[in-house]
């Protein structure tokens, strides 16, 4: 049998993806997933506040939350950012009380709000127990809290960390510490980190790292050429204030986080086509009959 050539590989895989992501009410559940993690934002740098200052390193969530609004284009992070600065500004050392205890659960909502958008993208049914799914989600938030403050803890004292090996060995004194660089190298390291233990732990069932590589590599593509398009949008066309006044910057950051959750799911449905076709072309090339089994 005469094989498909890549491109008719790849035009069969992105076809089966957009008619199961259409099937399977992505833009619905996109907008789940959506408002979810913006939901989900605010108690998240509330507890990373909260954690830091329990632990006396009061400036590390306002690092923090400048991490994360890295990727974000300046016109949505802009207004965004500026109200959670204000919220993190106050201190804080109350990682005991009720109150950020429900800011924890909160936090999580947003990733079960994402294992259903990967559940129903790999069309498998989750017949783990609440409990399990729940704590995973608040194991999840923790883990997130505490590699995102080692992170910042990275780039805060990059600069010191340089002129001590300057200091140390002055050779290097000809290379130029770029922090920029450093920041952004992180902020990828931790969308790729976060992509892989989403697709890999939150749906049901087992995939291989090298099933699900492929959907993340698009994500993050996507991801880059959506903030980038979008950000030039609002800074050249785009003008919200005369639509929705003061809440033009939560709106942008709600259509932004809608774009950023579509993308997310479609890495799934892409994952998900390519395994289906892999196996569809794989039951094709054994015949329709494989070692005396009727393949109907």
């Amino acid at each position: 049998m005469k094989k498909r050539s890549l491109w008719g590989k790849s035009y069969q895989v992105l076809a089966d993806a957009l008619g199961h992501f259409n099937s399977d009410d992505g833009y619905a559940v996109a907008s789940h997933v959506a408002l979810s993690s913006l939901m989900a934002l605010f108690p998240f740098l509330i507890f990373v506040a909260a954690f830091s200052g329990f632990l006396g390193l009061n400036s590390v969530a306002q690092s923090a939350s400048a991490l994360i609004f890295d990727v974000w284009p300046e016109q949505v992070a802009g207004p965004v950012s500026g109200e959670i600065n204000a919220v993190l500004t106050q201190p804080r050392g109350d990682l005991l009380t009720f109150g950020v205890v429900v800011t924890l659960w909160f936090s999580s909502n947003g990733v079960e709000a994402m294992r259903i958008g990967l559940n129903r993208a790999y069309r498998v049914k989750d017949t783990r127990s609440w409990f399990f799914c729940r704590t995973q989600s608040l194991l999840a938030v923790l883990i997130g809290t505490v590699v995102l403050m080692v992170s910042t803890f990275l780039i805060v004292f990059g600069p010191l960390a340089w002129e001590w090996a300057v200091h140390l060995a002055p050779v290097m004194e000809q290379f130029s510490y770029k922090a920029n660089i450093v920041r952004y190298g992180i902020t990828s390291f931790l969308l790729l980190f976060a992509l892989l233990a989403a697709h890999m732990y939150l749906p049901a069932g087992r995939r291989r790292l090298l099933e699900v590589l492929p959907g993340i590599v698009l994500t993050m593509v996507l991801w880059i050429i959506a903030g980038t398009t979008f950000g030039a949008y609002l800074a050249r066309w785009a003008n919200y204030v005369t639509l929705y006044a003061g809440l033009a910057g939560i709106m942008t950051a709600i259509i932004f986080m809608y774009l950023t959750a579509v993308i997310f799911i479609l890495g799934g449905e892409f994952n998900a086509a390519l395994m289906r076709v892999r196996r569809v072309n794989r039951r094709l090339e054994d015949g329709p009959c494989h070692n005396g089994e009727d393949q109907s």
